[in-house]
């Protein structure tokens, strides 16, 4: 077992391993594109041993930023024919070339972050930065919260692509007319790992559309085949506005507006939580129905500090039915998979965000476990993609840039604040 200065040395190579001059790709191979919020989680690594490649990593990810003010979800820098859906499929017709969707908005919060970290390197970065993070903000309000909170067109814009969360809106995509594609995925991955082929096809069919329509956004929140409200992203959102007001108020800007959109989000709550569940919840906005799942997902409620203490016993049963951090979904049902994607493994990244929120509340017992239990699992095996929740096995990709940098900024012994 590595000893944690051996860890962080492997940390940084992963990441200077992964850049590409600019911008970090997930993993070689897998994942050969820049990812909107893996990319801000590689700047919080970054941030810890070369601050000006942090900001040049949030840089490069916002010269995509769309005229509307989306940031778009991968940035196809470099052609790969190793990966698909590519940049022709998604047929977004952008310069540089990229998805037509978005993803967790993390980039404030983390932004500040390395901000507070070296205020006197970040003050003029972080300036130029804040007009497009309060675009892409303005976006996810215009755009992606019809119902008042926060909303995702497509399971991939969530970042927890199959999680059970999406199966009552899945459910009703018809994927049978998506034509003949081939898969890139597992021929890097142990297909055991992946999405199976039906979730492909439906996640196909929601891109067609909304290529077909050249993503129209009011076309796609009134006839989109997929539209569910995310209390993951609802959750990072709110914190996320709270976090952009504050970089505001740092650089002497106006943040009214700001704080009012924190304000709607939060007195949408109601619209998520689900009293049966005793627990925030997806719900498919198409038909009003819950998606009946606990996972990492409402977890992220204390991330953004909510305290609702029916929450707790939840989370209790959640976190003890497994013996490496929160899982994805719920251990105690039939859904759960401890290694497949985000339908049971453990996510280090999703750990130290909920691990921020324990912090933050005072729940210094609970960070801890969070973290200690996220440090067994990289000091046993690795800084892979993910992990099985039950016996650590690792999982997805090799080498993972986010898992190297959340240990570099939160998990290791040496970091800032342990």
């Amino acid at each position: 077992m590595a000893d944690a200065d051996t860890l962080d040395d492997q940390a940084r190579a992963i990441l200077r391993g992964n850049d590409r001059g600019g911008y970090t790709v997930p993993t070689a191979g897998l994942y050969p594109y820049q990812w909107n919020w893996d990319s801000m989680f590689a700047a919080w690594g970054f941030s810890t041993f070369d601050v000006d490649r942090a900001w040049t990593e949030i840089e490069t990810l916002f010269s995509a930023q769309w005229d509307t003010g989306m940031v778009p979800h991968i940035v196809f820098h470099k052609v790969d024919p190793g990966y698909f859906p590519g940049p022709d499929y998604w047929g977004a017709g952008r310069t540089p070339p990229s998805s037509g969707i978005s993803q967790p908005p993390v980039a404030a919060t983390l932004a500040r972050r390395i901000f507070e970290a070296d205020p006197e390197a970040g003050r003029a970065r972080l300036g130029g930065l804040y007009p497009k993070l309060k675009g892409w903000h303005r976006w996810w309000r215009d755009c992606r919260c019809p119902t008042g909170v926060a909303v995702v067109t497509h399971p991939w814009e969530s970042g927890r692509d199959n999680c059970p969360d999406w199966d009552v809106g899945m459910a009703r995509v018809d994927g049978s007319n998506v034509g003949p594609y081939t898969r890139r995925d597992t021929g890097h991955v142990d297909p055991s790992m992946r999405p199976l082929k039906e979730d492909y096809d439906r996640y196909l069919a929601i891109l067609q559309f909304g290529r077909a329509c050249g993503y129209d956004q009011k076309e796609i929140l009134a006839r989109g085949p997929f539209l569910m409200a995310d209390p993951a992203i609802t959750f990072i959102l709110l914190r996320a506005h709270r976090d952009l007001a504050w970089i505001g108020r740092e650089l002497g800007e106006d943040t009214a507006e700001i704080e009012a959109w924190a304000t709607d989000l939060e007195a949408a709550l109601p619209y998520i939580w689900n009293d049966a569940l005793q627990s925030y919840d997806a719900r498919d906005v198409r038909t009003g129905t819950f998606a009946n799942t606990l996972g990492s997902g409402a977890f992220l409620a204390w991330y953004c500090g909510l305290d609702r203490p029916a929450m707790e016993a939840r989370l209790k049963a959640v976190w003890d039915g497994v013996r490496y951090g929160i899982p994805s979904s719920d251990p105690a049902a039939p859904s759960f998979d401890p290694r497949r994607y985000w339908r049971g493994p453990t996510w280090p990244v999703v750990n130290a965000l909920i691990a921020m929120g324990f912090a933050d509340a005072g729940r210094s017992a609970d960070a801890e476990r969070l973290r200690r239990e996220t440090v067994a699992l990289i000091e046993g095996a690795g800084f892979w993609e993910y992990y099985d929740p039950l016996d650590g096995t690792p999982c997805g990709g090799p080498d993972f840039t986010w898992t190297a940098a959340i240990w570099l900024a939160w998990a290791s012994p040496n970091a800032r604040g342990n």
